[in-house]
């Protein structure tokens, strides 16, 4: 047999037994962990990107949010920048880094991805989470652009280091 070769039995396809559900379930309590997307709508002809002003905390950030049960990283990036700014994606985003947001919690991190190929069927309306939706020149960002935004387009366009935390 091939060290490359996989084991005759698998153990894959075998439901669960108790103790590794008990395991799981313990971890889940003991070691929970949220995730979360941000996008970073880039129009490279107008060198805008896409800011987002939630009703609920103070600052212009960029568009995301959590990843829900059963859903992938893409398909929450998916559905965040059609609630939060009536993007569609027409090509395939680049996750281009991951951040530990501590300030949000213990437990929370985020893939940030990097958007150029889209489409905004119509701009965004305020709503009860989103109160302002619109693309910005990078060298006019609102003044109220919150700190962890401004690395995140540091480090993406002027090449900064990325740093581990959000």
């Amino acid at each position: 047999m091939n060290s490359s070769d996989p084991p005759a039995v698998s153990h894959e396809n075998k439901r669960p037994g108790l103790t590794a559900r008990l395991f799981h379930f313990y971890f889940l309590l003991r070691r929970p962990m949220t995730l979360g997307v941000r996008g970073l709508v880039h129009d490279p002809q107008a060198r805008t990107v896409l800011l987002v002003r939630h009703t609920y905390v103070p600052g212009w950030q960029l568009p995301g949010g959590g990843v829900e049960v059963g859903e992938t990283m893409l398909e929450a990036l998916e559905r965040e920048l059609s609630e939060e700014a009536n993007i569609v994606m027409s090509g395939p985003p680049a996750l281009i880094s991951m951040h530990f947001n501590r300030r949000s919690s213990r437990r929370d991190h985020v893939g940030l991805y990097f958007i150029q190929h889209f489409s905004q069927p119509s701009p965004k309306l305020p709503d009860r989470e989103i109160a302002e939706a619109g693309f910005f020149a990078l060298d006019a960002l609102p003044e109220e652009t919150t700190p962890a935004t401004r690395k995140r387009l540091s480090e993406v366009f002027a090449g900064e280091t990325a740093s581990p935390y959000w």
